[in-house]
């Protein structure tokens, strides 16, 4: 079995809970389904779920194509993403989305639908280059057992989504804003941290003296 050591998946489930971060999307997943009767949130929180899990497992499987398409080594790409996510980390520290997430043309878009679609909540706000480079790169560390493990991983990741956003009216009332906003800052601290190793690890893949002697 070409795995890696169970820690590593650990990692990795810890990293793409970070990315998505579904406190995020609460408070927005609410807002536009807030005329919707139960059954419709439900049915609105199944396919964003589902999209989303469709786009990870994606990523997942094509990752080495797109690497190829692009021209980019794996080295390089773990730099890339890197940024991207610590971008996405600093902007989760001050409980905003960022424009990585999401752009204001597609707020806009957002605030103005009255039921929930495929974009922009599941792709790219959920979904989004964060999500999709984080993906890539763990699915790149090992043959197809491992690649087995991470489609495993992002189900188990895609399944706590949908719990949380089937009873986001709960947790919205339960956490309030203030709650959410503390939580999405602890997931940005712990991002942080994440961000900064992956690129350490992209740059001394790159420049081996930087891993001293």
């Amino acid at each position: 079995m070409n795995t890696l050591p169970w820690i590593e998946y650990v990692r990795f489930v810890i990293t793409l809970v970070a990315v998505l971060d579904p406190f995020l999307a609460i408070p927005m997943f609410l807002a536009v389904t807030g005329q919707q009767s139960p059954a419709g949130r439900r049915r609105a929180a199944g396919l964003v779920a589902a999209t989303v899990l469709a786009v990870l497992i994606g990523a997942a499987v094509t990752g080495d194509a797109l690497l190829e398409l692009m021209g980019a080594s794996l080295p390089s790409f773990r730099v890339g993403g890197g940024i991207v996510l610590l971008m996405m980390a600093l902007a989760m520290l001050n409980a905003q989305t960022g424009n990585i997430r999401q752009t204001s043309q597609e707020a806009d878009e957002l605030e103005q639908r009255t039921t929930v679609g495929i974009v922009p909540l599941a792709i790219p706000i959920l979904a989004g280059p964060g999500a999709i480079s984080t993906v890539i790169l763990f699915a790149q560390q090992g043959g197809w057992a491992h690649r087995a493990v991470i489609l495993g991983c992002i189900l188990a990741v895609c399944g706590l989504l949908w719990v949380m956003l089937r009873v986001a009216t709960r947790l919205g009332r339960a956490l309030g804003v203030s709650g959410l906003n503390v939580a999405n800052r602890l997931l940005g601290l712990l991002l942080t941290g994440i961000a900064v190793e992956t690129m350490a690890a992209g740059l001394k893949q790159l420049f081996p003296v930087l891993g001293g002697t």
